[in-house]
């Protein structure tokens, strides 16, 4: 008979009781158990179905159980649709309102938050906990018109907060997860400046060291149930690590992840600054490159050759620049220098990859920056990157649900989508800023903000 270790038991027990107990009170809490009418009418004003194409006036969107069934020209009555009883039609009415596709977020981290004390929550926080601290962050995100995120951090707590946003437990966009980063030993995912005998206990189970232990780590991830597989090929700045930014993860060990993840149907985002490190990502064929702060010309050329998308979190040195480099900065000393080398090329990378005609996804950082400012990134994709407010939108549209491979359910408002989609008072297309200011969020025909009052 297995001996059984009843301390552990207990503690197990436990957290796991307060894990359920937890949950159960969000759900009470902040779930309001939205289910989707099984028919809906909104009337638009204006309307963007497809970005990147001209604006429709005056059209309804009939929704039948959470997907767009059709698009009418006119305002079409309840009385319209058939056989179907007036009485099951829920009709929205948005004619004073711009209407365009749910947004989605290419990088957030939901369950995070940068504190003084971040390099302890492996010790302090447990995974519960930062479970439940995602949920609030995934509700703040929904709210300001963020239907779907790919959350690129995280571990098992972004899993099940992805499970239970899925199955109606919590509210919250659509979470695509990675389930943890995967890092080489002393770079930018490993933990630093701990005693080696608390690092040993709470370091990464995905970092990993030559080609086999990061085919492996790539697998791993998959068991455990990661949507995508995120990696480190450069140096970051919050991790606390003097390293710098540069090339930490050798090609062979990236490539190995790459055909790992390929093989098993899982698109590859590399996290990546320095210049040697985003070449070498884009010559192993991953998918997209996250940040991308030193590309070069020849990284322009690569990321075309190889059809890469570049993620630009523009909102992290935006919102943090002056706060990082200031008197008064959270950061110790080796991350101040590296995020101070980051803020030299802050306004200029991705101009030049828009410029290069680089295919750029909207993502944000979110997590390194308070949760709920995402769509302030557009005006640093108008302001920094040169994009007209039209292309703004397509990359937190088209463009992100092409680069997380949903293009057939995702990114317009169009027949036998999923009915995700927001509104708000103004032209976003003649001031992209108006998108700061959702005032209607529907996900998959679930209505989870409507403040339908003109300014």
């Amino acid at each position: 008979m297995r001996p059984v270790n009843f301390k552990k038991s207990v503690s197990s027990n436990k957290l796991n009781l307060i894990s359920f107990i937890s949950l159960l009170l969000i759900s009470l809490i902040i779930n309001g158990n939205a289910v989707a009418a099984e028919w809906t009418i909104i009337h638009a004003g204006k309307l963007l179905s497809v970005p990147g194409e001209p604006v429709l006036t005056e059209k309804s969107i009939v929704i039948k159980a959470g997907t767009i069934e059709r698009i009418v020209d006119g305002y079409i009555k309840s009385t319209e649709l058939g056989a179907v009883k007036p009485e099951d039609v829920s009709l929205i009415d948005l004619s004073d309102f711009f209407v365009l596709p749910g947004l989605i977020d290419m990088h957030t981290h939901l369950s995070l938050e940068i504190t003084p004390r971040l390099r302890y929550e492996g010790v302090e926080r447990s995974q519960a906990y930062r479970a439940l601290r995602g949920a609030r962050n995934a509700k703040r995100t929904l709210d300001v018109g963020i239907t779907t995120v790919r959350n690129v951090g995280g571990g098992q707590e972004m899993l099940a907060l992805r499970d239970a946003i899925a199955e109606n437990l919590v509210i919250g966009p659509r979470v695509f997860a990675v389930g943890g980063g995967i890092g080489v030993t002393g770079g930018h995912m490993d933990t630093h400046g701990l005693l080696p005998e608390v690092t040993d206990l709470i370091a990464r189970p995905e970092i990993c060291d030559g080609v086999a232990e990061c085919r492996h780590s790539a697998r791993l991830l998959i068991r455990k149930g990661a949507d995508h597989i995120k990696i480190a090929t450069t140096g970051g700045v919050v991790s606390e690590s003097g390293a710098g930014l540069n090339q930490q993860m050798f090609e062979d060990e990236i490539k190995a992840i790459v055909d790992t993840a390929h093989s098993m149907n899982r698109k590859v985002a590399a996290h990546a600054h320095g210049l040697d490190g985003i070449n070498a990502a884009l010559r192993a064929g991953v998918d997209s490159i996250e940040h991308g702060t030193f590309l070069d010309k020849e990284s322009i050329r690569l990321f075309k050759r190889n059809d890469v998308y570049l993620v630009p979190t523009l909102l992290a040195p935006a919102l943090l620049g002056a706060k990082m480099l200031g008197e008064n900065s959270p950061l110790p000393l080796p991350q101040q220098k590296k995020a101070r080398l980051a803020m030299t090329r802050a306004k200029t990378y991705a101009r030049d990859a828009h410029k290069g005609n680089v295919k750029i996804a909207f993502g944000t950082d979110a997590g390194v920056f308070p949760h709920g400012m995402n769509t302030k990134e557009f005006r640093y994709l108008v302001e920094w990157a040169g994009m007209s407010p039209m292309e703004a939108i397509k990359t937190a549209t088209v463009n992100a649900a092409d680069l997380l491979g949903q293009s057939e359910t995702l990114g317009t408002l169009s027949v036998g989508k999923y009915a995700d989609l927001i509104a708000v008072n103004g032209d976003p297309l003649a001031d992209v800023t108006e998108l700061e200011n959702v005032k209607f969020v529907m996900k998959e025909g679930v209505v989870y903000k409507n403040d339908n009052k003109s300014d």
